[in-house]
């Protein structure tokens, strides 16, 4: 596997503060030279007459709750960070604030001074008892995360919420400090500050320092920060070079429906030590040092040249040949899907960790960048142009060339080159069929290693067409509105892949337990739907299908009517939306798709068709179309209903049409299927 900077966890969604740590060099002298007392941390203070008070924010109207202080204190030279909050509970939604979790890598990192307290809108104290809670996160060969969790005790509405705890880091680290401006409740007043190494302080002449080296041993030459702060903000030296933000009034984050990863949208500030001056000599340093790796790693050699022709013929076309070499690696195990192998157990199986993608396919087993790399060399052994491609995953965030920080990037996709064409390939996303990729994958922006020097790219977008999901049944319905019948769901692209890989990761039972209840939220109240079987659960080259047996009662029943559902499988269902009137954040909806759905519903004579769903063609321009039609013969009417949308991602700017568009949707999806219910004689009239 190639070695890659390390990337904590979801730091960007953490609840409480996290420092990025990375290793440097220093000598005896210089810790001595920095050797100095305890700093003095944030003491809790007396609540005001109106915070005690005070039952909304009018700067905040409906608010469960508000930040009444944040402090957050870094200081390099003593190795500590110290954070501190008063928090006023206006809401019972508020509470969720009294329990605490502070990230940590506790290999090397110390949590220490935890105080907490709860004051009662009558002043009444009640002290945090006890020690917090230490919970294990992960854990590999040289890192520990874990997590320190404590809940504050007796909280109400009315109650103000404050604690404070540190952070203290060994003498052979340093930190990356990051702020959160932005939390999910809204701020009345923030302090930031932080202390760097005397060669980075503001305004020093020496910005380098000959005892901080980067992870590949490189003198780190200066101190860089990453902002993305409200308009009119910024950070500015103290008297003594700190770095100091002082903020009032933040909104909360935004909670919108199909927003981009939080972590890109919010008030940040990011600092980091690095060797380079400048992003653009960065990435070109870094994507260099990357794909000399990338290439050492998927060298084509005899091992792997000798797979490659047994896998295809000479005559095969360049698509045929990829194809068969993507369906061999997929066929591997992929530790993202099974288990990764600790090192006992890959010494007790006479394995080890792969440097080559020799390796991988010997042992026939490896990460999803191991399989990635792995397919790379096989198309460079079978003659093919092909590079490797790094993205950071759209589900995490966005590529960010000012953040100085080649660990930001995730997953490796494949580039192959054929008749002129660029063809993305995902062989490390198990189950992902041949020329598609996971939707993360799609529209991921990165480095690629293309020709010649590595340069920044982005992905294409999918297409409607690669993900659909067809649903379709046959159901018999008496003039009580007693259903029985069956469905069947086919499904290609994102939907067949979640499946499948849950395939993967579990049994069939389990399968099975977990597709139930996703049916019972897209079935009509009353009606029970069940799994019987799965059609091409194992093969990623085939629609996938789900055959479903209905059974209920459906619809109401009147004197002289049955009322039943227009469209079946919308009568649960919520539209994206409909209730929010603004939007200030753009829309990614992850993938473009389109859902199809056609149900033939047989009655007897006793019922007659009085008015069925009204045909309809909605259209948000360029973007997206709903189609619905129905068609009816003695004893039955078939309802078919269509929602094509081609678009992943809209501008904010773009809310009021999509909107709109949704809006008619709902409303069109409110229609009724009106059976006229026909006299009939029953025994002992």
């Amino acid at each position: 596997m190639i070695p890659r900077t390390p990337k904590l966890p979801t730091i960007l969604e953490a609840k409480a503060h996290i420092m990025r740590i990375r290793s440097f060099a220093c000598s005896l002298s210089f810790l001595l030279a920095i050797s100095a007392p305890i700093l003095l941390h944030a003491q809790f203070q007396a609540p005001t007459p109106e915070e005690l008070s005070m039952t909304a924010d009018p700067k905040a109207p409906g608010a469960a709750a508000v930040y009444l202080n944040i402090d957050e204190v870094t200081d390099d030279p003593l190795h500590f960070h110290s954070f501190y909050a008063r928090i006023k509970v206006l809401q019972e939604k508020g509470k969720e604030l009294a329990t605490v979790e502070i990230p940590y890598y506790s290999t090397n990192n110390k949590v220490t001074d935890i105080k907490a307290r709860t004051i009662h809108a009558d002043g009444t104290i009640v002290p945090l008892e006890g020690k917090p809670e230490d919970i294990l996160i992960s854990k590999d060969k040289t890192n520990q995360f874990s997590r320190k969790v404590f809940t504050l005790p007796s909280v109400e509405v009315g109650s103000i919420l404050e604690y404070r705890y540190q952070i203290r880091y060994d003498d052979n680290h340093f930190s990356s400090p990051y702020w959160e401006i932005q939390h999910p409740f809204f701020v009345r007043k923030a302090h930031y500050a932080f202390t760097p190494f005397k060669a980075f302080l503001s305004g020093s002449q020496n910005q380098t320092s000959s005892y901080l080296t980067d992870e590949h041993g490189n003198a780190v030459k200066t101190l860089i920060w990453w902002p993305l702060l409200p308009p009119g903000v910024q950070v500015k030296p103290d008297a003594t070079g700190r770095f100091i933000l002082d903020v009032t009034d933040i909104p909360p984050a935004p909670q919108e429906e199909w927003m981009p990863p939080i972590g890109s949208l919010l008030y940040h500030l990011l600092f980091y030590y690095k060797s380079a001056f400048d992003a653009k000599d960065f990435w070109l340093s870094e994507a260099k040092r990357w794909s000399k790796e990338v290439d050492r790693f998927a060298e084509p050699t005899t091992t792997i040249r000798d797979a490659v022709s047994t896998l295809v013929a000479p005559g095969d076309s360049e698509l045929d040949k990829a194809k068969k070499l993507y369906t061999a690696v997929q066929a591997l195990d992929n530790t993202n899907y099974s288990r990764k192998k600790d090192q006992a157990e890959l010494k007790q199986l006479g394995l080890h960790v792969a440097k080559r993608a020799e390796d991988t396919w010997v042992q026939k087993s490896g990460s999803r960048e191991d399989i990635a790399l792995l397919y790379l060399a096989m198309l460079r052994a079978a003659g093919l142009k092909a590079f490797d491609m790094k993205v950071v995953n759209r589900d995490q965030g966005v590529f960010t060339p000012g953040y100085l920080e080649f660990g930001q990037l995730d997953d490796d996709i494949i580039v192959l080159i054929s008749g002129g064409k660029d063809i993305v390939l995902d062989p490390g996303e198990k189950m992902c069929p041949f020329r598609s990729v996971h939707w993360r994958h799609s529209g991921a922006t990165g480095v690629t290693q293309a020709d010649g020097v590595p340069a920044v790219s982005t992905s294409p977008y999918q297409i409607y067409t690669a993900n659909t999901l067809l649903r379709s049944g046959d159901l018999t319905l008496d003039e009580r509105g007693n259903i029985s019948g069956q469905l069947r769901l086919v499904m290609s692209g994102q939907e067949a892949i979640r499946w499948r890989q849950t395939a993967v990761e579990n049994d069939l039972d389990e399968v099975k337990k977990r597709f139930d209840p996703w049916l019972h939220d897209i079935v009509p109240e009353g009606v029970d739907a069940n799994i019987d079987h799965f059609l091409g659960l194992d093969d990623p080259n085939v629609n996938l299908m789900a055959i479903v047996k209905v059974s209920g009662t459906l619809g109401t029943p009147t004197t002289k009517r049955l009322l039943i559902p227009g469209f079946f499988f919308e009568t649960r269902g919520s539209h994206p939306f409909v209730d929010q009137a603004q939007r200030l954040e753009p829309i990614d909806m992850h993938y473009p798709d389109q859902v199809t759905d056609q149900i033939t519903f047989h009655f007897p004579p006793s019922l007659t068709i009085e008015g069925p769903p009204q045909d309809a063609k909605i259209s948000f321009p360029n973007q997206a179309v709903f189609i619905t039609k129905s068609a009816a013969t003695a004893g039955q009417i078939t309802i078919a209903r269509q929602l094509t949308r081609a678009f992943t991602v809209l501008k904010a700017d773009q809310y009021q049409g999509l909107r709109d568009f949704y809006q008619k949707v709902a409303a069109a999806d409110q229609q009724q299927l009106v059976l006229t219910r026909t006299a009939t004689p029953t025994a002992g009239n």
